[in-house]
């Protein structure tokens, strides 16, 4: 299926509700989340930039600074007034939907959506860059396949499942939007 093949009157629906994109590093949240919002003609807001607007700093320092909890409670906090504001897709870090409120709120007020993939796939695409403090310096397969095995189990929660690959983005965006028009909670 294109582009093309999805119909204004079929994508109505899906701009009602504002979109969460969870996963893993790597899967395509935001580069995948800014192409569905365009297709949908929906704003698209990315979590990490906008705890790092709220706070005045980036996550690498709110950590170092503030701790992990500290983070998690602000993302949470960010996470949630945008939740009340109209629909969007809104692309999360990996570890917001791991915790337990922020996921309820979410699957509360959002259509969550989990791109899942391969570990080693995703770990080919976080080594081209360094941007990724949880993978600098270590092996980005065995940091990816403990954040699998911990993470996986929250991500499961998310209302809609979409397997991705090693595809242009698009193709994810159009098994996305499938995905969605089949599960009732995106209506």
């Amino acid at each position: 299926m294109t582009e093309l093949a999805h119909t204004a009157e079929d994508l109505a629906p899906l701009r009602e509700k504002t979109i969460v994109l969870v996963g893993l590093m790597g899967v395509g949240k935001s580069s995948v989340g800014r192409r569905l919002a365009g297709v949908l003609d929906l704003p698209f807001r990315d979590a990490d930039n906008e705890v790092e607007a709220a706070a005045g700093r980036s996550i690498s320092e709110i950590f170092a600074e503030l701790g992990e909890s500290a983070f998690r409670d602000g993302e949470r906090r960010v996470i949630g007034r945008l939740l009340d504001e109209p629909p969007h897709v809104l692309a999360t870090g990996g570890g917001a939907f791991v915790n337990p409120e922020t996921r309820a709120l979410i699957n509360e007020k959002a259509v969550s959506v989990w791109l899942k993939a391969d570990v080693e796939l995703l770990a080919r695409r976080v080594s081209r860059k360094d941007n990724r403090p949880l993978v600098r310096g270590r092996d980005p397969v065995q940091v990816l396949t403990e954040l699998a095995l911990t993470r996986n189990p929250a991500y499961a929660e998310a209302q809609v499942h979409v397997q991705t690959g090693d595809t242009p983005h698009m193709v994810a965006v159009d098994a996305i939007l499938t995905a969605l028009r089949a599960h009732p909670t995106a209506e």
